[in-house]
């Protein structure tokens, strides 16, 4: 009897034995297929790490994917969660916690107007339509259209703690920093209060899945040493990011020089949202061709004098959300500098250049339909007022025999600039 009992008991410790194993198993294979398709920081797999990282991972994919109300498929493969504005990622923050969007407009800038300028003989239009929504779907009012973020997208990043924010260099300074190069214009030294441009869409050829090409406004306050403020809106190609070649809409934000503050879109807690039909990563549509259609998307940024947060308006009138001033050191007041332009990285410390492109992938001087613009560009003032740039826009490119820039004034489009290039050529090697 007693042997009986032992002998039973011993087949239920095997059995419990062996159902652990399945489950480690299972776990190890997980982890196995993630470390596959992750960059790999060591050439030993250790599989506890593999496990912490995987779990990270899922953790990170909880957090940033809220319960939807409605999902809408993207033909290119995004999937758009509808999800209940007072529950987007904006109000995971500390102090925002248990909020919900602001629910007054703000005061916008005197003298905007929504018109499109273009020369007389061009085929330019607005390229306001994203690829998700061009089918004519939408999320129902009192929610906002969030890019799920996939397993995939956060596997393609450097590291789990890195994924949706930027590495440092991103502002042009006085020298080049990590790889990136600029092509810009700048006004600095006054008190800004906002920036406004129409800027070209392009998709711009990017060498390797860790380079990007974009173009965008930057709203700059603080030193260029850790206490660096920005806000930055435009398109971007960043495979890394995304997972393709596409131009996509984007923002961004810092506090601290791209340390630990402030990512992409809606990546992390901080930027709200309160419309219903833009989706900040989703990819625009249509975009320019050489020789052919150009498209070009208006993007707004500016200060609300009445509540001091920072709103971002996308096209003709299209109020996409706000960064709330308590974000924000420097930014909290005003703007110190306000930057236009292209930026790429290159990955190449030795050896020849990137053939990453920039804008179009010409040059300057190949003008109107050929190479990419800024147009239109202005500045907010003190009391809230939209002006034409003041003598002191400056125009740079880090190495103008692979991307530059040539600044102009006109009736029709004001101050602007093209820009851009092709990367490595016969000049730039």
């Amino acid at each position: 009897m007693v042997a009986s009992c032992s002998y039973s008991s011993s087949r239920a410790a095997a059995a419990r034995h062996l159902v652990r194993l399945l489950l480690v198993g299972l776990l190890l294979a997980a982890g196995w297929g993630w470390a596959t398709a992750a960059k790999n920081d060591t050439q030993t797999f250790r599989p506890g790490d593999e496990l912490r990282r995987y779990r990270k991972v899922q953790a990170l994919l909880k957090r940033l994917n809220k319960p939807a109300l409605r999902t809408i498929q993207s033909p290119d493969g995004d999937l758009i969660d509808c999800v209940a504005a007072h529950l987007q990622p904006a109000f995971d923050h500390p102090r925002l916690r248990g909020q919900r969007p602001l629910a007054d407009p703000p005061a916008r800038p005197k003298g905007l107007h929504h018109r499109s300028r273009f020369p007389s003989n061009d085929t330019t239009a607005d390229a306001g339509v994203q690829l998700w929504a061009s089918s004519g779907e939408a999320c129902p009012e009192g929610s906002v259209p969030i890019r799920r973020v996939t397993e995939k997208d956060v596997l393609r990043a450097s590291s789990v703690r890195r994924f949706g924010r930027a590495p440092a260099g991103r502002v042009r300074r006085d020298s080049v920093s990590g790889g990136h190069e600029h092509a810009v214009g700048y006004v600095a030294g006054d008190e800004y209060y906002g920036a406004k441009a129409s800027i070209n869409v392009w998709a711009p050829q990017v060498s390797t899945a860790s380079e990007f090409s974009l173009s965008q406004i930057w709203v700059i306050a603080g030193s260029f040493g850790n206490d660096l403020n920005t806000i930055e809106a435009g398109w971007q190609v960043s495979p890394q990011l995304y997972g393709d070649n596409a131009p996509r809409f984007f923002t961004y934000w810092t506090t601290d020089a791209y340390q630990t503050t402030g990512c992409y879109n809606l990546l992390c807690s901080g930027f709200i949202q309160t419309n219903s039909r833009i989706a900040m990563g989703a990819a625009i549509s249509p975009t320019s061709a050489y020789n052919a259609g150009q498209f070009d998307i208006s993007l707004l940024v500016w200060k609300d004098p009445n509540h001091g947060n920072w709103w971002l308006e996308f096209g003709s009138g299209e109020l996409v959300g706000y960064w709330p001033s308590l974000l924000f050191s420097h930014l909290a007041s005003h703007a110190s500098m306000v930057q236009f332009g292209g930026e790429v990285v290159n990955t190449r410390a030795s050896g020849s250049h990137t053939a990453t492109q920039m804008g179009s992938g010409h040059f300057a001087g190949e003008g109107f339909g050929r190479a990419s613009y800024f147009r239109n560009l202005e500045v907010v003032d003190w009391d809230n007022s939209l002006l034409p740039l003041a003598a002191g826009f400056h125009v740079t490119a880090d190495h103008p025999n692979c991307y530059d820039i040539q600044g102009g004034v006109n009736a029709v489009w004001g101050n602007y600039f093209y820009y851009g290039g092709p990367g490595r050529n016969v000049r730039c090697t």
